[in-house]
């Protein structure tokens, strides 16, 4: 008689234990899942974060006014004309053609984006170019 209560006792817990497993994934069927593209961002959108954060260039250029440096948009409206890379300018692999004469201020900035990645060298110039007219 005590075996046999032991046994439902323990048949009865294992077919809870399922039960409520089995719940959980008939809750989670037909659940859409996030995509991972959905959550990607775009170069311009990582260069927007490297650009106001560990590349500190917001300290002196603004979107669309001129502070220190030149805005955002007349950088990237320059340089879609020229047909020049904002990347190869902050990797001193070219010569400044928006303000020149605050070239030795920029130079500065240069051992930052010296230890970027070219990737995030190039997301800059995406974010940048996303002013250009």
């Amino acid at each position: 008689m005590m075996r046999t209560a032991i046994y439902i006792s323990l048949t009865a817990a294992i077919v809870f234990l399922v039960a409520c497993n089995t719940k959980k994934e008939e809750q989670d069927f037909g659940k859409k899942q996030p995509e991972a593209a959905a959550t990607a961002q775009t170069p311009a959108e990582k260069g927007q974060e490297i650009f106001e954060g560990k590349g500190t260039c917001t300290t002196c250029h603004k979107p669309d006014e001129k502070v220190v440096g030149p805005s955002l948009k007349d950088i990237a409206t320059i340089y879609k004309q020229k047909g020049l890379s904002v990347a190869a300018f902050i990797n001193e692999e070219s010569k400044p053609v928006v303000d020149p004469a605050l070239y030795e201020t920029m130079k500065a900035n240069f051992a930052i984006t010296k230890m970027m990645t070219p990737e995030e060298r190039q997301n800059i110039e995406a974010y940048i170019m996303s002013f250009a007219k």
